[in-house]
């Protein structure tokens, strides 16, 4: 499990974080925070193992509950991508690119 800070710093809050995807076509994630944006292109979420890019080809959201933090996406994923923290360079640059 990991941990992480929800804004309390004497709460700590644990959740799993996990992606399960079936035959490219049906993609299941749980830890999510939040969804940042999201088209039938890419979706951007944020996890409580950094943010997640999922971009493929006619996704939609199957399913989203924030309480639990699940997000179903269906159509055709192409790739998963991790934007790491600590190469702040080519976050950055994804998110100029993502926002303009």
């Amino acid at each position: 499990m990991n941990q992480y800070y929800d804004g309390n710093k004497d709460k700590v809050t644990y959740q799993e974080h996990d992606v399960m995807m079936r035959g490219r076509k049906l993609l299941d994630i749980t830890g999510v925070k939040q969804v940042e944006s999201f088209d039938n292109e890419e979706f951007l979420l944020e996890t409580v193992m950094g943010f997640l890019s999922v971009r493929g080809q006619n996704l939609q959201m199957k399913n989203l509950d924030v309480d639990k933090g699940i997000v179903s996406i269906k159509g055709k994923v192409f790739d998963l991508v991790y934007l790491d923290e600590h190469s702040g360079e080519k976050a950055k640059g994804f998110f100029s690119k993502l926002f303009r």
